[in-house]
């Protein structure tokens, strides 16, 4: 997998896995995201372990995330994207996702798939649109399971 590097100002975007912080992954994913509230550390880092990640950070402290669950030949899942609040309104989120669309082993491929509550109109700005054929969709959710989780 192709290591991207991205600075700017005194911002790093990175999908180097060595350098994300996965405990202040863990703390706003557990704690602020509203998604994967109460997730245990063993999971978060799990998921990091096995995606392709971009960290988003300032003068070397993670602000910022993304992750991709790929085959990295027809689709792409992007989830736990986020930015803090403190750092929220300065176009960083747009970097991020800048990153994500143009890394070079996500081009080419047929279907992207994202879950949000919030932020349509960053997730359009890069070809998102509402399910055109929802009755296609179908999912098996359990909103629960970091309640019962063997990781904890």
């Amino acid at each position: 997998m192709e290591i991207i590097e991205i600075t700017f100002d005194n911002f790093t975007i990175t999908t180097d896995k060595s350098k994300m912080d996965i405990s202040a992954i863990h703390d706003f994913l557990s704690k602020y995201s509203g998604w994967s509230d109460s997730i245990p550390f063993e999971r978060v880092k799990a998921s990091v372990d096995n995606s392709l990640n971009f960290g988003l950070f300032h003068n070397n402290k993670q602000i910022g995330f993304a992750r991709i669950i790929s085959d990295f030949s027809t689709i792409a899942y992007l989830g736990d994207i986020y930015v803090l609040d403190n750092y929220r309104g300065q176009g960083l989120s747009k970097k991020l996702m800048e990153a994500v669309m143009g890394h070079p082993n996500l081009q080419g491929l047929r279907r992207w798939i994202l879950l949000t509550s919030t932020a349509d109109w960053l997730y359009e700005k890069y070809g998102f649109i509402k399910l055109p054929n929802p009755e296609l969709y179908m999912e098996l959710f359990n909103p629960n399971v970091y309640k019962t989780d063997k990781f904890k």
